[in-house]
């Protein structure tokens, strides 16, 4: 039988969680305790909020210069896992959300998953062309319609007439 981390990790973080409470309670009190994890969960919603508005602008960017954004869709991830584990209580979750945070750390997550993962898109290769997923045809972006050029009547022999229901 294959051996699963995940209800290892369902034990595992909370017996951690609980421990470092213990540990760092019994040092600064329990006041000071509870305003750490607090301040926490604020200091990671800001960063959540900077960082990921960050991202999505980079996104934005890629796609439209003809790119695949397969780096930042993969950093997106791991900021919105990191905001998750900062707003949940407990030192060990906010110190792997605050990790997370790091570009250093988020590009090594990347290059771990780069050769793991297969990104779909872009244009496909024409009648045998090889083109890489950031080389996109950037001809023409406008198609301009005169009132000749357009009709409401319905024609037989238009490509964009709606199929026929049985």
């Amino acid at each position: 039988m294959r051996f699963s981390i995940v209800p290892f990790l369902l034990l595992a973080i909370p017996l951690a969680e609980i421990a470092t409470f213990v540990v760092v309670g019994s040092q600064i009190g329990v006041f000071p305790t509870l305003g750490l994890v607090v301040v926490t969960a604020i200091a990671g919603s800001i960063l959540l909020r900077i960082q990921g508005f960050g991202v999505v602008r980079r996104i934005q960017q890629t796609m439209n210069e003809g790119g695949v954004p397969g780096r930042d869709l993969v950093h997106g991830m791991m900021i919105m896992v990191a905001g998750v584990l900062l707003l949940t209580p407990g030192f060990v979750t906010d110190t792997l959300g605050f990790l997370l945070f790091v570009p250093a750390i988020r590009d090594a997550g990347w290059r771990f998953l780069r050769n793991r993962i297969v990104i779909l898109g872009g244009p496909s290769p024409q009648s045998g062309e090889r083109t890489s997923s950031n080389q996109r045809n950037r001809g023409a972006q406008t198609i301009d319609l005169t009132a000749d050029d357009y009709s409401d009547a319905a024609s037989d022999d238009s490509p964009w007439r709606k199929p026929e229901r049985d």
